[in-house]
């Protein structure tokens, strides 16, 4: 897609300002207050109500990120920025293009958000809910109203995902009147170019919202560059004041150029360089989901959702080592031939959930069940011969005994779940939630890891387990309560542990899906208005038979290698230093903190070949990929229309692998980062509610940092974070 299309929407809308603006039932709105489920609250975080149409939040550790009143990067996705008052948020952020979002909490790995049950709009969009949980989609940040994260036992309201919920809201309307429209273009470092184009509205018992967004830029590193486009179509006919549809789809495409990783040396000297100019990477996605509300009365109401998603993971490029150039060969007078792999996606779920409040005891309790069903299906083809050119072809120019690809799997997930809490309102302060959930899982597998006799694999798994849980919340006063809460976890083993990566790869008959728990005690609230605003707590995760890959007889042996807890603190606080004095009441200064110690070690390592020598026990080590300290804090300052907020990060240092290697290894896959800090310096000013001006400085200091190494995809090595950036962007509502 070229760039005229949304310049061209952009100046209609501009054309446009003087008719829209004689519109006098136009309805002024403002980007500081979120109305959610009858609750005003200001700010851009803020916490979910007790209870939210199906869904009971009483004693569960949540935060809810308003996008409109946040001055972050919109234009990339910026996540150390828009997640800036999040405590714990451990960030992968190795792809300056904000196209995937990868973040995890509690010494989890942040790969792909893989830990998280990912939804928009409360349905379903990663690749594959069980087998393969990465997301690959994250929604334009300009397109969301809202951004929702519910951790502990907020999983057994949605599944057993140890790192809870992370759930994208998008918006629903623009106005009150028949047609609206928004438009942002941003221009910035590297060749960005950002474009967003929106137009909603009312008609009577109709109201819609839909979105064209595009993004294009170099890219700071060489062989870097990125192509993204999406657009969304939502809507909502209301029925009467009990009956309520809403229907939503979502297509996103893009094509990335991945730079590889590089070795200790090359970060060192030039970050920017990269050895790979022929790999590609491209991600065709599709979300569809119809929602049916029914209110029976004020106590009682239904959700019935439908949703699917008809997505690819594509990729091609040179896929060996970092220390393994990607040169011309010198018998054939022509590159390599690239190594090609696909996955397509088909699944689909239907949702059953209700709440029914009722009185009991001091208070109004309530009573909320539901019931899933989903089928997923992965179409896995790799290791396919590619083409010896430079761009990007997914076409297979050479077969393998007859065969495309030289390893292919049809990937199967059958699932059935129920759920039922219960907000139990003891006494007027006091609130009891416990909660069970059941599922059944059945995984299949079918297929070939090579194109001979002996590749053939078969295999079907079929469990089923029941989740408990509680939370407790008691109200101190009006403004603050102690909340605590404790869930089960469980993660079923994935797809790429089910099947060897090769023919000499053994796969232990006896691999037990991971399981564990959440918990956490905490305190949060505000005092005197929200003068300050708080939530201070203390967490465990034990994570239980942890997979890995151990070397047994000599050959590579896939088993559960021990367990794991995390436990530590999270911390957030926000002062209103002009309301500390009580007066310049039109300008606004503020201050955040949020920090989070984290503790997260192997407690047991069952790797055989301790028995022979333990100096190989890791039991006591770190776990990879989760630093000991994330610090978050910043100013802003807000004066009638313009907002800033300069925010410092800082991470500790991260072991890469179980072993906890210092010096990385040959290949540069393991080894440790370094710690790292960070200045950004965001900007908006709001003119007469219609022009918006956002402006930005990331990474102020030109910090080089890493936040990951990577073992395959998308190429092995140091994977850098970005340096400094600048962005532009003008906007408009009408």
């Amino acid at each position: 897609m070229s760039k005229s299309l949304p310049i061209l929407f952009f100046t209609i809308f501009v054309n446009s300002i003087h008719f829209f603006s004689q519109d006098t039932s136009r309805v002024a709105t403002t980007q500081e207050v979120i109305l959610l489920e009858g609750f005003n609250q200001k700010g851009d975080l803020f916490r979910m109500p007790t209870i939210s149409g199906t869904d009971i939040f009483s004693g569960k550790k949540n935060e809810v990120i308003s996008i409109g009143a946040s001055t972050a990067d919109l234009s990339t996705n910026s996540s150390r920025q828009v997640f800036a008052k999040v405590p714990g948020l451990s960030i992968w952020e190795n792809d300056g293009s904000g196209i995937q979002t990868s973040i995890a909490t509690r010494g989890l790995s942040p790969n792909r958000s893989w830990e998280f049950n990912v939804r928009q709009n409360g349905t379903d969009i990663s690749s594959e809910v069980f087998g393969y949980p990465e997301a690959y989609f994250t929604p334009p940040t300009e397109a969301m109203e809202r951004i929702e994260i519910v951790r502990g036992a907020g999983a057994l309201q949605y599944g057993p995902q140890f790192g809870g919920l992370l759930n994208y809201v998008s918006k629903k309307q623009l106005g009150y009147k028949p047609l609206s429209m928004e438009s942002s273009q941003t221009i910035g470092s590297y060749g960005l170019f950002n474009s967003y184009n929106a137009i909603g509205g009312q008609l009577h018992k109709f109201k819609y919202y839909a979105y064209l967004h595009h993004r294009n830029a170099d890219g700071w590193r060489e062989n870097s560059r990125y192509n993204t486009q999406t657009a969304a179509l939502n809507f909502t006919y209301a029925f009467n004041s009990q009956w309520q549809l809403n229907g939503e789809y979502t297509h996103m495409n893009y094509l990335s150029q991945q730079a590889g990783g590089l070795t200790d040396a090359q970060f060192g000297t030039d970050a920017r360089q990269s050895g790979r100019a022929r790999n590609w990477f491209s991600t065709p996605w599709n979300t569809a989901a119809l929602t049916l509300q029914f209110k029976a009365n004020e106590q009682t109401q239904f959700t019935l959702k439908a949703f699917g998603i008809l997505a690819q993971r594509n990729s091609i490029g040179f896929s060996a080592a970092v220390t393994i150039a990607d040169t011309i060969n010198e018998n054939t007078g022509g590159y390599n031939p690239r190594q090609i792999d696909r996955d397509a996606f088909q699944n689909m779920g239907v949702e059953l959930r209700g709440l029914h409040q009722y009185q009991f005891l001091k208070g109004k309790s309530a009573l909320s069940g539901g019931l899933r069903i989903y089928k997923g299906l992965t179409l896995r083809d790799q290791k396919g011969i590619g083409s010896t050119g430079s761009g990007y072809t997914l076409e297979i120019v050479s077969q393998q005994n007859g065969l495309d690809f030289g390893k292919s799997f049809e990937l199967g997930t059958m699932n059935a779940a129920a759920f039922v809490e219960n907000l139990f309102q003891i006494t007027e302060k006091f609130a009891l939630t416990p909660g069970i959930r059941y599922e059944w899982i059945e995984t299949t597998i079918d297929g070939y890891i090579n194109t001979s006799a002996t590749g053939k694999i078969n295999d079907v798994r079929s469990r089923q387990i029941l989740l408990l849980g509680i939370g407790a919340e008691y109200a101190v006063n009006a403004q603050s309560n102690l909340y605590g809460n404790f869930s089960q976890g469980y993660r079923p083993v994935t797809f790429s542990e089910l099947t060897p990566s090769a023919t000499a790869d053994v796969i232990d008959p006896e691999l037990k899906d991971a399981s564990g728990y959440n918990a956490d005690f905490g305190f949060r609230g505000s005092i005197k208005q929200q003068l300050l605003k708080f939530d201070v707590g203390v967490f465990r995760l034990f994570y239980n038979n942890r997979i890995g890959t151990i070397t047994l007889n000599n050959a590579p042996y896939k088993t559960n290698i021990g367990a794991s807890v995390s436990q530590g603190v999270e911390s957030f606080a926000e002062l209103d230093v002009m309301r500390l004095f009580g007066k310049f009441n039109a300008l606004g200064v503020s201050v955040f903190t949020n920090y989070a110690y984290v503790d997260a070690r192997y407690t047991r390592w069952d790797n055989p070949a301790t028995i022979n020598d333990p100096s190989k026990n890791q039991a006591g080590k770190r776990v990879e990929n989760a630093p000991e300290h994330i610090l978050r804090t910043g100013l802003s300052i807000k004066f009638k229309g313009l907002s800033a907020t300069l925010q410092y990060n800082y991470v500790a240092a991260v072991f890469t692998d179980a072993l906890n290697t210092v010096e990385p290894n040959a290949t540069f896959t393991t080894g440790q980062l370094p710690a790292y800090q960070l200045l950004d310096f965001n900007m908006t000013y709001a003119f007469k509610e219609v022009y918006q001006f956002r402006a930005g400085i990331n990474n102020l200091t030109n910090e080089m940092y890493a936040t990951r190494r990577a073992g395959g995809y998308p190429g092995p090595g140091i994977l850098p974070g970005t340096p400094r950036t600048f962005y532009l962007s003008i906007g408009v509502k009408l």
